[in-house]
């Protein structure tokens, strides 16, 4: 069994569990939920936007601590003010030491997009993140059925929510395209041993449609990268661990926003 195995394991544990604790009723009662979310690709491609989603991430299966001091709304806010197109905030508890408060703490300080970021394998989650301030939800490819996806992402597009699709191979992607995606998201991280390779992206890069939008996820440590990537038709970056194992997260965003510049 590989990390992805046992995440999935716990995962539905854990969405049975907040199921018996908050209905759907009360979430649809929450602070956020009738609020409008902000468009990903008006962020994305905004001129005075870096295209970068930046991630808060507190740890990961295969690093470990890599962050344990950096509250959520310092790091955030610090992302947005260096031209962050959109933030992401991890929810996962037990493999990424995410909770849901941080996204309401990252959704009370910020107003640019914020994506959710867990392994969603159930309705419940999306209308969750609705309710937490959410404006973009991901799927992972890898864990869902091709008729999940097109459930998922048509509840999450009923909500006013942008979904951003993820994929790790050309099989995935062939077979998980559905048209109420907003973006399509080649992660260079295999998430089964969690090994990286930037190369994944740009072998997938002339195989996403056009009508997507192409983000490439993880393993971008330097701008020449997203240089690179923006040549192959890439439009946004998530990057987290690169700014994350520093002492400043906000400020290391800045520095490597400011080499953009030339890019």
């Amino acid at each position: 069994m590989n990390i992805l195995d046992r995440i999935v394991i716990r995962k539905k544990e854990e969405v049975a569990l907040a199921k018996a604790k908050v209905t759907v009723q009360e979430l649809e009662k929450g602070l956020h939920f009738n609020r409008s979310p902000y468009s990903f690709r008006d962020f994305l491609m905004a001129k005075d936007r870096t295209g970068i989603i930046a991630e808060f991430k507190r740890r990961s299966p295969s690093k470990g601590l890599i962050n344990g001091h950096s509250t959520v709304e310092e790091v955030t806010s610090g992302y947005a003010a260096a031209g962050a197109s959109a933030l992401s905030v991890l929810t996962d508890n037990d493999f990424f030491g995410g909770d849901l408060d941080d996204l309401l703490a990252a959704r009370d300080v910020n107003k640019i997009p914020v994506l959710r970021k867990d392994f969603m394998i159930d309705e419940y989650q999306i209308i969750e993140a609705k309710a937490m301030g959410a404006d973009i939800i991901l799927l992972i490819a890898a864990i869902l059925t091709p008729e999940e996806i097109a459930r998922f992402a048509g509840l999450a597009k009923s909500l006013g929510l942008n979904t951003l699709l993820e994929v790790h191979h050309l099989e995935e992607l062939q077979r998980s395209i559905h048209p109420l995606v907003d973006a399509i998201g080649v992660n260079n991280r295999n998430l089964a041993d969690f090994s990286v390779d930037i190369q994944t992206s740009f072998q997938l890069a002339e195989e996403i449609p056009a009508e997507f939008l192409k983000i490439s996820e993880s393993a971008i440590s330097d701008v020449e990268t997203i240089k690179q990537l923006k040549k192959a038709g890439f439009n946004g970056f998530l990057i987290g661990e690169n700014f994350m194992k520093t002492s400043n997260p906000g400020a290391a965003m800045q520095a490597f926003a400011d080499g953009l510049i030339s890019v």
